[in-house]
């Protein structure tokens, strides 16, 4: 019950942390690497080219967000399995 309560208590303390930083400012949510191809251009002059290209690009962004959200589903599936299976074994033992 108290690893609950302290789990609670940090979710809920950087979804604060969240909200408040997103009202406050007129930032834009964008990924790592939109930031890193800046920083490359900004480093060679626009002149660096990629070694390796994707083997598939999904068709729209739609398509990216939800796989991108399935990945996400699942880690979160099998890091609960494994906290489920800890929490069971310590109890029955």
């Amino acid at each position: 019950m108290r690893l609950e309560i302290i789990v609670v208590a940090i979710i809920l303390v950087f979804t604060g942390l969240f909200l408040y930083v997103a009202s406050n400012t007129d930032a834009e949510f964008g990924g790592a690497d939109g930031e890193a191809e800046g920083v490359i251009e900004e480093l060679t002059g626009g002149t660096y080219e990629p070694i390796a290209d994707p083997l598939w690009e999904p068709p729209s962004g739609e398509i990216e967000s939800l796989l991108f959200g399935l990945q996400i589903a699942l880690g979160a599936i099998i890091i609960g399995y494994f906290f489920g299976y800890y929490r069971g074994r310590n109890q029955s033992g």
